[in-house]
Protein backbone atom coordinates (compact mmCIF):
# COMPACT_ATOMS: atom_id res chain seq x y z
CA UNK A 1 0.00 0.00 0.00
CA UNK A 2 3.08 2.42 0.95
CA UNK A 3 4.37 1.89 -2.25
CA UNK A 4 0.81 2.30 -4.17
CA UNK A 5 0.95 5.58 -2.32
CA UNK A 6 3.06 7.34 -4.48
CA UNK A 7 0.77 7.16 -7.69
CA UNK A 8 -0.93 9.80 -9.20
CA UNK A 9 -4.06 8.36 -11.55
CA UNK A 10 -5.47 10.64 -14.02
CA UNK A 11 -3.79 13.20 -16.52
CA UNK A 12 -0.89 15.24 -16.36
CA UNK A 13 -1.51 18.40 -17.38
CA UNK A 14 0.12 19.94 -20.37
CA UNK A 15 -0.14 23.34 -20.93
CA UNK A 16 -2.45 23.67 -24.33
CA UNK A 17 -1.12 25.11 -27.45
CA UNK A 18 -2.84 26.92 -30.45
CA UNK A 19 -1.62 27.94 -34.27
CA UNK A 20 -1.77 31.66 -34.72
CA UNK A 21 -0.42 33.86 -37.22
CA UNK A 22 3.05 35.27 -37.24
CA UNK A 23 2.01 38.90 -37.01
CA UNK A 24 -1.27 40.83 -36.45
CA UNK A 25 -3.47 41.73 -39.56
CA UNK A 26 -2.22 45.47 -40.75
CA UNK A 27 0.76 44.82 -37.87
CA UNK A 28 4.57 44.35 -37.88
CA UNK A 29 6.50 41.31 -36.84
CA UNK A 30 7.82 43.63 -32.97
CA UNK A 31 6.86 41.52 -30.16
CA UNK A 32 6.03 43.81 -27.18
CA UNK A 33 7.24 41.40 -24.35
CA UNK A 34 5.50 42.24 -20.86
CA UNK A 35 3.06 44.67 -20.84
CA UNK A 36 0.62 44.03 -18.03
CA UNK A 37 1.92 46.65 -16.44
CA UNK A 38 2.36 49.43 -18.44
CA UNK A 39 0.48 52.46 -18.04
CA UNK A 40 -0.68 52.97 -21.20
CA UNK A 41 -3.23 56.17 -20.44
CA UNK A 42 -0.40 58.47 -19.41
CA UNK A 43 0.31 59.24 -22.82
CA UNK A 44 -2.90 61.43 -22.95
CA UNK A 45 -1.29 63.89 -20.84
CA UNK A 46 -4.06 64.15 -18.82
CA UNK A 47 -3.72 65.03 -15.23
CA UNK A 48 -7.14 64.38 -14.03
CA UNK A 49 -7.41 61.20 -16.18
CA UNK A 50 -4.24 59.85 -14.28
CA UNK A 51 -5.63 60.32 -10.52
CA UNK A 52 -8.69 58.90 -12.04
CA UNK A 53 -7.52 55.69 -12.77
CA UNK A 54 -4.88 55.66 -10.10
CA UNK A 55 -7.34 56.00 -7.33
CA UNK A 56 -10.04 54.04 -8.49
CA UNK A 57 -9.25 50.77 -7.84
CA UNK A 58 -9.33 51.19 -4.43
CA UNK A 59 -12.83 51.71 -4.58
CA UNK A 60 -14.27 50.31 -7.50
CA UNK A 61 -17.22 47.50 -6.73
CA UNK A 62 -16.29 45.21 -8.92
CA UNK A 63 -12.75 45.11 -8.15
CA UNK A 64 -13.14 44.85 -4.11
CA UNK A 65 -15.64 41.66 -5.36
CA UNK A 66 -12.71 40.13 -7.53
CA UNK A 67 -10.54 41.23 -4.50
CA UNK A 68 -12.69 39.10 -1.88
CA UNK A 69 -12.98 35.92 -4.26
CA UNK A 70 -9.49 36.01 -4.21
CA UNK A 71 -9.74 35.14 -0.53
CA UNK A 72 -11.95 32.66 -0.89
CA UNK A 73 -9.96 31.02 -3.30
CA UNK A 74 -6.89 30.91 -0.75
CA UNK A 75 -9.17 29.75 2.06
CA UNK A 76 -9.89 26.65 -0.26
CA UNK A 77 -6.27 26.02 -1.42
CA UNK A 78 -5.79 26.45 2.64
CA UNK A 79 -7.99 23.38 3.07
CA UNK A 80 -6.38 20.78 0.60
CA UNK A 81 -3.52 18.89 0.88
CA UNK A 82 -1.69 17.55 4.10
CA UNK A 83 -4.62 19.17 5.99
CA UNK A 84 -7.58 17.56 4.16
CA UNK A 85 -5.65 13.94 4.92
CA UNK A 86 -5.51 14.43 8.77
CA UNK A 87 -8.61 14.41 11.51
CA UNK A 88 -9.51 13.92 14.75
CA UNK A 89 -11.41 15.12 18.02
CA UNK A 90 -11.33 15.21 21.26
CA UNK A 91 -14.18 14.73 23.58
CA UNK A 92 -14.87 14.32 27.17
CA UNK A 93 -18.22 13.77 29.26
CA UNK A 94 -19.09 13.53 33.07
CA UNK A 95 -21.95 11.62 34.42
CA UNK A 96 -23.46 11.53 37.55
CA UNK A 97 -26.04 9.16 37.95
CA UNK A 98 -27.74 7.35 41.33
CA UNK A 99 -31.57 6.61 42.33
CA UNK A 100 -33.73 5.59 45.34
CA UNK A 101 -31.33 2.48 45.88
CA UNK A 102 -28.42 3.09 44.37
CA UNK A 103 -25.65 5.63 45.73
CA UNK A 104 -25.00 8.57 43.41
CA UNK A 105 -21.74 8.16 41.19
CA UNK A 106 -19.63 10.61 38.99
CA UNK A 107 -18.52 9.14 35.72
CA UNK A 108 -15.59 10.94 33.76
CA UNK A 109 -14.97 9.91 29.65
CA UNK A 110 -12.27 11.45 27.55
CA UNK A 111 -11.65 10.15 24.23
CA UNK A 112 -8.97 11.25 21.43
CA UNK A 113 -9.81 9.60 18.13
CA UNK A 114 -7.20 10.88 15.29
CA UNK A 115 -7.48 9.69 11.63
CA UNK A 116 -4.99 10.02 8.59
CA UNK A 117 -6.58 9.69 5.22
CA UNK A 118 -3.54 7.80 2.86
CA UNK A 119 -3.69 9.41 -0.58
CA UNK A 120 -3.51 5.71 -1.98
CA UNK A 121 -3.38 7.21 -5.94
CA UNK A 122 -3.10 11.11 -5.22
CA UNK A 123 -6.82 11.52 -5.29
CA UNK A 124 -5.80 14.65 -2.58
CA UNK A 125 -2.72 15.88 -4.51
CA UNK A 126 -5.00 16.41 -7.43
CA UNK A 127 -7.51 18.47 -5.50
CA UNK A 128 -4.64 20.31 -3.97
CA UNK A 129 -3.62 21.39 -7.64
CA UNK A 130 -7.06 22.20 -8.53
CA UNK A 131 -7.37 24.27 -5.64
CA UNK A 132 -4.40 26.21 -6.60
CA UNK A 133 -5.23 26.31 -10.14
CA UNK A 134 -8.48 27.85 -9.25
CA UNK A 135 -6.47 30.70 -6.65
CA UNK A 136 -4.21 31.35 -9.70
CA UNK A 137 -7.56 31.82 -11.89
CA UNK A 138 -9.17 34.51 -9.39
CA UNK A 139 -5.98 36.11 -8.90
CA UNK A 140 -6.11 36.67 -13.13
CA UNK A 141 -9.91 37.57 -13.09
CA UNK A 142 -8.81 40.23 -10.30
CA UNK A 143 -6.53 41.31 -13.32
CA UNK A 144 -9.46 41.24 -15.62
CA UNK A 145 -10.82 43.19 -13.59
CA UNK A 146 -9.25 45.98 -13.09
CA UNK A 147 -8.14 46.01 -17.07
CA UNK A 148 -11.99 45.90 -17.24
CA UNK A 149 -12.35 48.93 -15.08
CA UNK A 150 -9.92 50.94 -16.63
CA UNK A 151 -11.26 50.58 -19.99
CA UNK A 152 -14.63 51.97 -19.01
CA UNK A 153 -13.51 54.68 -17.09
CA UNK A 154 -10.78 55.87 -20.05
CA UNK A 155 -13.89 55.16 -22.12
CA UNK A 156 -16.37 57.08 -19.96
CA UNK A 157 -13.81 59.89 -20.09
CA UNK A 158 -13.46 60.77 -23.71
CA UNK A 159 -16.93 60.49 -23.99
CA UNK A 160 -17.07 63.11 -21.32
CA UNK A 161 -14.73 65.66 -23.11
CA UNK A 162 -16.35 64.98 -26.28
CA UNK A 163 -19.60 66.28 -25.09
CA UNK A 164 -17.67 69.05 -23.36
CA UNK A 165 -15.71 69.77 -27.05
CA UNK A 166 -18.92 69.56 -28.55
CA UNK A 167 -21.15 72.02 -26.56
CA UNK A 168 -18.20 74.56 -26.74
CA UNK A 169 -18.77 74.45 -30.21
CA UNK A 170 -22.53 74.46 -29.86
CA UNK A 171 -22.25 77.34 -27.79
CA UNK A 172 -19.47 79.09 -30.43
CA UNK A 173 -21.66 78.72 -33.10
CA UNK A 174 -24.69 79.97 -30.82
CA UNK A 175 -23.03 83.16 -30.66
CA UNK A 176 -22.22 83.30 -34.25
CA UNK A 177 -25.44 82.60 -35.28
CA UNK A 178 -26.63 85.51 -32.83
CA UNK A 179 -24.04 88.03 -34.57
CA UNK A 180 -25.25 87.38 -38.15
CA UNK A 181 -29.28 87.39 -36.50
CA UNK A 182 -27.96 91.26 -35.40
CA UNK A 183 -26.59 91.81 -38.47
CA UNK A 184 -29.26 90.63 -40.44
CA UNK A 185 -31.94 93.09 -38.35
CA UNK A 186 -29.28 96.03 -39.11
CA UNK A 187 -29.70 95.37 -42.63
CA UNK A 188 -33.34 94.75 -42.64
CA UNK A 189 -33.79 98.27 -40.94
CA UNK A 190 -31.82 99.80 -43.42
CA UNK A 191 -33.85 98.20 -46.31
CA UNK A 192 -31.00 96.08 -47.15
CA UNK A 193 -32.57 92.65 -45.83
CA UNK A 194 -36.03 91.52 -46.30
CA UNK A 195 -38.34 89.56 -43.38
CA UNK A 196 -37.41 86.30 -44.92
CA UNK A 197 -33.75 86.68 -44.06
CA UNK A 198 -34.83 87.71 -40.23
CA UNK A 199 -36.99 84.61 -40.44
CA UNK A 200 -34.02 82.00 -42.12
CA UNK A 201 -31.01 83.62 -39.70
CA UNK A 202 -33.68 83.18 -36.40
CA UNK A 203 -34.56 79.45 -37.65
CA UNK A 204 -31.00 78.46 -37.95
CA UNK A 205 -30.15 79.91 -34.52
CA UNK A 206 -33.20 78.23 -32.99
CA UNK A 207 -32.25 74.71 -34.69
CA UNK A 208 -28.62 74.91 -33.13
CA UNK A 209 -29.89 76.01 -29.11
CA UNK A 210 -32.34 72.90 -29.59
CA UNK A 211 -29.30 70.82 -30.39
CA UNK A 212 -27.40 71.95 -26.64
CA UNK A 213 -29.31 70.05 -23.93
CA UNK A 214 -28.73 66.55 -25.63
CA UNK A 215 -24.96 67.15 -25.15
CA UNK A 216 -25.68 68.11 -21.81
CA UNK A 217 -27.39 65.32 -21.12
CA UNK A 218 -24.52 63.20 -22.95
CA UNK A 219 -22.24 64.76 -20.77
CA UNK A 220 -23.71 64.50 -17.25
CA UNK A 221 -24.49 60.53 -18.05
CA UNK A 222 -20.56 59.94 -18.54
CA UNK A 223 -19.64 62.03 -15.57
CA UNK A 224 -22.48 59.70 -13.58
CA UNK A 225 -20.56 56.25 -15.25
CA UNK A 226 -17.17 58.01 -13.92
CA UNK A 227 -18.32 58.33 -10.63
CA UNK A 228 -19.96 55.17 -10.27
CA UNK A 229 -16.41 53.09 -11.28
CA UNK A 230 -14.36 55.15 -8.65
CA UNK A 231 -17.41 54.38 -6.36
CA UNK A 232 -17.80 58.34 -5.66
CA UNK A 233 -21.15 60.47 -5.42
CA UNK A 234 -21.07 62.39 -8.78
CA UNK A 235 -21.13 65.56 -6.62
CA UNK A 236 -17.38 65.15 -5.02
CA UNK A 237 -15.70 65.30 -8.79
CA UNK A 238 -18.40 66.91 -10.81
CA UNK A 239 -16.50 70.35 -10.45
CA UNK A 240 -12.91 68.76 -11.32
CA UNK A 241 -14.88 67.10 -14.65
CA UNK A 242 -16.84 70.53 -15.68
CA UNK A 243 -13.58 72.20 -15.90
CA UNK A 244 -12.30 72.35 -19.45
CA UNK A 245 -9.77 70.12 -20.48
CA UNK A 246 -8.94 68.88 -24.08
CA UNK A 247 -10.38 66.34 -25.51
CA UNK A 248 -7.54 62.95 -25.26
CA UNK A 249 -5.56 62.13 -28.14
CA UNK A 250 -2.92 59.83 -28.27
CA UNK A 251 0.41 60.18 -29.90
CA UNK A 252 0.88 59.31 -33.38
CA UNK A 253 3.71 56.45 -33.81
CA UNK A 254 3.71 53.09 -33.41
CA UNK A 255 0.55 50.65 -32.29
CA UNK A 256 3.33 48.84 -29.67
CA UNK A 257 0.07 46.09 -29.92
CA UNK A 258 2.73 43.06 -30.31
CA UNK A 259 2.16 39.81 -32.25
CA UNK A 260 -0.83 37.27 -31.44
CA UNK A 261 1.75 35.18 -29.50
CA UNK A 262 2.51 38.22 -27.14
CA UNK A 263 -1.41 38.08 -25.71
CA UNK A 264 -0.85 34.61 -24.81
CA UNK A 265 1.23 35.93 -21.84
CA UNK A 266 -0.62 39.54 -21.12
CA UNK A 267 -4.16 39.03 -21.85
CA UNK A 268 -5.64 38.21 -18.05
CA UNK A 269 -8.57 36.76 -19.40
CA UNK A 270 -6.60 34.21 -21.65
CA UNK A 271 -4.04 33.08 -18.82
CA UNK A 272 -7.37 32.71 -16.68
CA UNK A 273 -8.69 30.50 -18.73
CA UNK A 274 -5.81 27.99 -19.20
CA UNK A 275 -5.86 27.83 -15.25
CA UNK A 276 -9.25 27.14 -15.39
CA UNK A 277 -8.33 24.11 -17.94
CA UNK A 278 -5.97 22.94 -15.07
CA UNK A 279 -8.07 22.83 -12.66
CA UNK A 280 -10.43 20.92 -14.84
CA UNK A 281 -7.89 18.39 -15.93
CA UNK A 282 -6.89 17.83 -12.21
CA UNK A 283 -10.32 17.12 -11.68
CA UNK A 284 -10.19 14.51 -13.86
CA UNK A 285 -7.77 12.80 -11.87
CA UNK A 286 -9.86 13.74 -8.34
CA UNK A 287 -12.77 11.53 -10.16
CA UNK A 288 -10.09 8.99 -11.48
CA UNK A 289 -8.89 8.30 -7.87
CA UNK A 290 -12.42 7.52 -6.39
CA UNK A 291 -12.45 4.63 -8.60
CA UNK A 292 -9.65 3.15 -6.67
CA UNK A 293 -9.66 1.92 -2.81
CA UNK A 294 -8.84 4.61 -0.27
CA UNK A 295 -6.85 3.91 3.17
CA UNK A 296 -6.64 5.38 6.28
CA UNK A 297 -4.89 4.77 9.12
CA UNK A 298 -7.09 5.50 12.50
CA UNK A 299 -7.58 5.04 16.62
CA UNK A 300 -9.40 5.67 19.62
CA UNK A 301 -7.35 6.88 23.27
CA UNK A 302 -10.10 7.20 25.70
CA UNK A 303 -10.09 7.46 29.27
CA UNK A 304 -12.78 6.47 32.23
CA UNK A 305 -12.18 3.82 34.65
CA UNK A 306 -9.95 2.15 32.49
CA UNK A 307 -7.32 3.04 29.83
CA UNK A 308 -7.63 1.86 26.54
CA UNK A 309 -6.68 2.42 23.01
CA UNK A 310 -7.00 0.70 19.80
CA UNK A 311 -5.18 1.77 16.18
CA UNK A 312 -5.09 0.48 12.88
CA UNK A 313 -6.18 0.79 9.49
CA UNK A 314 -9.25 1.11 7.38
CA UNK A 315 -9.62 -0.35 3.59
CA UNK A 316 -13.01 0.97 1.40
CA UNK A 317 -13.14 -0.56 -1.64
CA UNK A 318 -15.78 1.49 -3.91
CA UNK A 319 -17.99 -1.68 -5.33
CA UNK A 320 -21.51 -1.11 -5.98
CA UNK A 321 -21.58 2.33 -7.26
CA UNK A 322 -18.44 1.50 -9.91
CA UNK A 323 -21.40 3.07 -12.31
CA UNK A 324 -21.80 6.17 -10.56
CA UNK A 325 -17.95 7.11 -10.24
CA UNK A 326 -16.93 6.08 -13.74
CA UNK A 327 -19.60 8.37 -15.20
CA UNK A 328 -18.45 11.29 -12.90
CA UNK A 329 -14.81 10.47 -14.17
CA UNK A 330 -16.47 11.24 -17.53
CA UNK A 331 -17.93 13.86 -17.05
CA UNK A 332 -14.66 15.53 -15.64
CA UNK A 333 -13.45 14.36 -18.73
CA UNK A 334 -16.10 16.09 -20.82
CA UNK A 335 -15.66 19.56 -18.45
CA UNK A 336 -11.93 19.38 -19.52
CA UNK A 337 -12.75 19.02 -22.70
CA UNK A 338 -14.89 22.21 -22.53
CA UNK A 339 -12.33 24.18 -20.51
CA UNK A 340 -9.61 24.03 -23.20
CA UNK A 341 -12.20 24.89 -26.02
CA UNK A 342 -13.15 27.98 -24.03
CA UNK A 343 -9.41 28.91 -23.89
CA UNK A 344 -9.20 28.40 -27.86
CA UNK A 345 -11.84 30.40 -28.25
CA UNK A 346 -10.82 32.91 -25.92
CA UNK A 347 -7.22 32.93 -27.41
CA UNK A 348 -9.00 33.28 -31.26
CA UNK A 349 -11.76 36.32 -29.20
CA UNK A 350 -8.54 38.37 -28.72
CA UNK A 351 -6.58 38.08 -31.97
CA UNK A 352 -10.00 39.75 -32.84
CA UNK A 353 -10.31 42.08 -30.99
CA UNK A 354 -7.05 43.22 -31.28
CA UNK A 355 -6.79 43.34 -34.90
CA UNK A 356 -10.42 45.39 -35.39
CA UNK A 357 -9.23 48.26 -32.76
CA UNK A 358 -5.46 48.09 -34.59
CA UNK A 359 -7.65 48.47 -37.68
CA UNK A 360 -9.75 51.16 -36.19
CA UNK A 361 -6.95 53.06 -35.06
CA UNK A 362 -5.77 53.00 -38.76
CA UNK A 363 -8.82 54.21 -40.30
CA UNK A 364 -10.06 56.40 -37.34
CA UNK A 365 -5.84 58.57 -37.81
CA UNK A 366 -6.63 59.23 -41.62
CA UNK A 367 -10.32 60.18 -40.69
CA UNK A 368 -8.99 62.73 -38.10
CA UNK A 369 -6.70 64.65 -40.63
CA UNK A 370 -9.37 64.19 -43.31
CA UNK A 371 -11.62 66.21 -40.75
CA UNK A 372 -9.10 68.44 -39.70
CA UNK A 373 -8.14 69.83 -43.13
CA UNK A 374 -12.07 70.13 -43.47
CA UNK A 375 -12.79 72.36 -40.61
CA UNK A 376 -9.76 74.86 -42.43
CA UNK A 377 -11.49 74.89 -45.58
CA UNK A 378 -14.67 76.10 -43.77
CA UNK A 379 -13.08 78.46 -41.88
CA UNK A 380 -11.86 79.68 -44.66
CA UNK A 381 -14.84 79.72 -46.89
CA UNK A 382 -17.11 81.42 -43.83
CA UNK A 383 -14.63 83.96 -43.51
CA UNK A 384 -14.89 85.11 -47.09
CA UNK A 385 -18.98 85.07 -46.90
CA UNK A 386 -18.84 86.88 -44.30
CA UNK A 387 -16.79 89.38 -46.17
CA UNK A 388 -18.95 89.12 -49.11
CA UNK A 389 -22.36 89.21 -47.36
CA UNK A 390 -21.12 92.43 -45.68
CA UNK A 391 -20.57 94.16 -48.84
CA UNK A 392 -23.60 92.90 -50.20
CA UNK A 393 -22.19 90.41 -53.34
CA UNK A 394 -23.29 87.48 -51.23
CA UNK A 395 -27.25 86.09 -50.25
CA UNK A 396 -27.88 85.13 -46.63
CA UNK A 397 -28.47 81.79 -47.98
CA UNK A 398 -24.96 81.29 -48.84
CA UNK A 399 -24.08 82.74 -45.01
CA UNK A 400 -26.06 80.63 -43.49
CA UNK A 401 -25.48 77.47 -45.32
CA UNK A 402 -21.21 78.05 -44.71
CA UNK A 403 -21.81 78.69 -41.02
CA UNK A 404 -23.64 75.39 -41.22
CA UNK A 405 -21.08 73.74 -42.72
CA UNK A 406 -18.23 74.99 -40.57
CA UNK A 407 -20.24 73.85 -37.35
CA UNK A 408 -21.07 70.40 -39.03
CA UNK A 409 -17.13 69.93 -39.55
CA UNK A 410 -16.08 71.15 -36.60
CA UNK A 411 -18.20 68.45 -34.89
CA UNK A 412 -17.48 65.90 -36.99
CA UNK A 413 -13.53 66.51 -35.53
CA UNK A 414 -15.10 66.19 -32.10
CA UNK A 415 -16.63 62.87 -33.05
CA UNK A 416 -13.68 61.62 -34.82
CA UNK A 417 -11.23 62.15 -31.97
CA UNK A 418 -13.19 60.97 -29.80
CA UNK A 419 -13.25 57.52 -31.96
CA UNK A 420 -9.76 57.62 -32.23
CA UNK A 421 -9.09 58.14 -28.34
CA UNK A 422 -11.55 55.01 -28.08
CA UNK A 423 -9.91 52.61 -30.46
CA UNK A 424 -6.41 53.78 -28.96
CA UNK A 425 -7.57 52.73 -25.82
CA UNK A 426 -9.55 49.36 -27.19
CA UNK A 427 -6.07 48.75 -28.73
CA UNK A 428 -4.29 49.21 -25.63
CA UNK A 429 -6.89 46.98 -23.23
CA UNK A 430 -6.84 44.19 -26.00
CA UNK A 431 -3.28 44.12 -26.08
CA UNK A 432 -3.50 43.27 -22.07
CA UNK A 433 -1.52 46.43 -20.90
CA UNK A 434 -2.51 47.71 -17.59
CA UNK A 435 -4.18 45.47 -15.40
CA UNK A 436 -0.94 44.82 -13.36
CA UNK A 437 -2.18 48.35 -11.41
CA UNK A 438 -3.03 47.42 -7.48
CA UNK A 439 -5.59 49.84 -5.05
CA UNK A 440 -3.94 51.38 -2.47
CA UNK A 441 -2.81 48.80 0.48
CA UNK A 442 -5.38 50.88 3.16
CA UNK A 443 -8.23 49.63 0.09
CA UNK A 444 -7.64 46.67 0.10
Amino acid sequence: MLAVAACTVGPVYRAPGIGLAPTLAEGDAAPIGEVAAQRWWLPFNDSLLTDLVGTGPGQNLDIQTSIARIAEAQAAARATGLPAQIDGSISASTTRSGGSDLQTSDTQNASFTPSVMIDLFGGERRSREQALAQLQAAELDGGAARLTFVSALVSSYIDLRYYQEAMAITRSTIANRRETLSLVQKQRDAGTATDLDQARTQAALDETIASLPSLESGFYASAYAIATLIGQPVQTIEDRLERGFAQPIPASGSLQAGVPADLLRNRPDIRSAERDYAAAVAAVGISEADLYPSLSLGGTVSASEAKTWSFGPTLSLPLLDQGVLRANRDRAVAQAKQSELTWRATVLDAVEETQSAQTDVLRNRRAVSATRDSVQSYARVVDLSQGTFEAGTTDLIDLLESQRSLASANLSLASASRDLAASWASLQVAAGKGWLITPPAEDV
